[in-house]
């Protein structure tokens, strides 16, 4: 299994403790572009709508979580080979 895969499970298995790290550091490494206005992250990426996750607390609420994990589902059921996670 690979890190991205393992990555994935974990937000699947619990996205209440989801750390901005980890968000930031999965979006990043899938090649979505960072910007960063106050206290929100602002994620693009060519082909995809953009993400936007604040980051205020410990952690993220679970519904920013939910929203990638379906961005990422949606590029793996079309076939995109850069985001096998």
């Amino acid at each position: 299994m690979s890190k991205h895969a393992k990555s994935l499970a974990r937000l699947r298995q619990n996205p209440n403790s989801v750390r901005f790290e980890e968000i930031d550091k999965i979006l990043l490494d899938l090649g979505y572009d960072k910007r960063q206005r106050g206290s929100h992250a602002i994620y693009t990426r060519q082909g995809s709508p953009p993400i936007t996750i604040p980051f205020r607390k410990l952690f993220i609420l679970p519904v920013y979580v939910k929203q990638v994990i379906r961005i990422i589902d949606q590029f793996n059921t079309a076939g995109d080979s850069d985001l096998d996670v």
